[in-house]
C-alpha cells in the first residue's frame, strides 16, 4: 500500500495575525515592557524585564469581553474576590494601573 509523502513542516506552516495580540503589544506600558503569549484559549502577559508572570486574559464566549486573571499560589485564579470581567482595552488599563499585577515584575 502507498501511502502519500507528507509535505516538509515548513511548507504547512501558516503565520497569522492576531488582532488581540497586536493590541497587547501596542499598548503603553507604563510599568515596562510585557511579553504576551496565546496559550490555551486565552492570552498570557509576562514581565519582559523578569520573565515573571502578569496577567492572564481568558476571552468569554460569544463575547468581546475578556476575564483578567492573575498569578498567585503557582496558579493563575480570579482578580479579586469576585473576578473581573471587562472589554479588552479597559482590561488592559486595569492590569497597568493595578500595582498587585506588577508585584513580580
Amino acid at each position: 500500500m502507498l501511502t502519500p509523502q507528507q509535505p516538509p513542516a515548513s511548507a504547512i506552516t501558516m503565520v497569522t495575525s492576531d488582532p488581540v495580540l497586536e493590541r497587547i503589544a501596542a499598548y503603553p506600558w507604563p510599568r515596562g515592557g510585557i511579553t504576551a503569549h496565546r496559550l490555551n484559549r486565552g492570552y498570557s502577559l509576562f514581565s519582559a524585564r523578569t520573565g515573571a508572570p502578569i496577567a492572564r486574559l481568558r476571552p468569554l464566549a460569544g463575547s468581546s469581553r475578556v476575564e483578567v486573571l492573575w498569578w498567585r499560589r503557582e496558579a493563575w485564579g480570579p482578580a479579586g474576590p469576585f473576578g473581573a470581567v471587562f472589554d479588552l482595552d479597559d482590561a488592559l488599563d486595569f492590569i497597568a494601573d493595578e500595582p498587585a499585577f506588577w508585584i513580580r515584575a
